[in-house]
């Protein structure tokens, strides 16, 4: 009994030659650079970060190396397991879909450490296709308005936002004292530039006719950081 919990423990003690581990270790790259061109294509603009794309690559290599060392060991798989509990990963996550792609360069590189390439080509082949047409969605970008003015215009820039845009636009805050006031509106900003067409004029000039407003800001929001 102790010696079979031995052997448990030890795994299948199987040696890789040199030829089956390169073979695995260049498909894994292989992998690694379908997921940089995915990355590349799909993150276009700012929000493009070339080291976090080259580092999905070596994932999938070292990822890829250490399922040959582990192989069936389940001893060597609680050290890694404990060897990365120590490790803490703090990088921000700029994109909700950056952890897709990071999911995805482990998964490949497990299965190419385990010689599953056929899945590995057939899963990667799926997410491929679909960031393809889905990961260039963006997020609507939302326009605050935010306009500073005498308080004694409160109702007449009440009434121009209303003949501008319509029930298009939200008040969100309204900030008041004795002398003045500050509102602040959200719209979406295909909403702010087809009103502006149909009005033939800026939304900015039309404000700027009432007396007394100080400043007239517009500021778009996108929840994707750095876009």
């Amino acid at each position: 009994m102790r010696q079979e919990l031995y052997q448990l423990l030890q795994g299948s003690g199987s040696v890789i030659g040199f030829e089956d581990a390169a073979i695995r270790v260049l498909v894994a790259a292989a992998l690694g650079l379908v997921i940089f061109f995915s990355y590349w294509i799909s993150h276009a603009g700012t929000i493009y970060s070339q080291k976090f794309n080259v580092t999905l690559v070596t994932l999938t290599v070292l990822t890829a190396t250490v399922m040959m060392v582990i192989g069936s060991s389940i001893a060597l798989s609680l050290g890694m397991v404990g060897a990365l509990s120590i490790v803490r990963f703090r990088t921000a996550i700029k994109d909700a879909r950056d952890t897709t792609y990071i999911f995805w360069a482990i998964i490949c590189g497990i299965c190419c450490g385990v010689a599953q390439f056929l899945a590995a080509a057939v899963g990667s082949a799926a997410v491929f296709f679909v960031l393809l047409l889905l990961g260039r969605i963006r997020n609507d970008v939302r326009t605050l308005i935010i306009i500073r003015a005498s308080r004694i215009r409160e109702l007449e820039l009440e009434g121009r936002m209303y003949e501008v845009l319509g029930d298009k636009a939200s008040l969100r805050v309204k900030n008041t004292t004795e002398e003045s006031i500050e509102l602040i509106y959200e719209i979406n900003k295909n909403a702010l530039d087809k009103a502006e067409r149909a009005s033939g004029t800026s939304l900015t000039d039309k404000l700027y006719a009432i007396e007394n407003v100080d400043y007239v800001n517009i500021v778009a929001q996108n929840d994707e950081i750095g876009s």
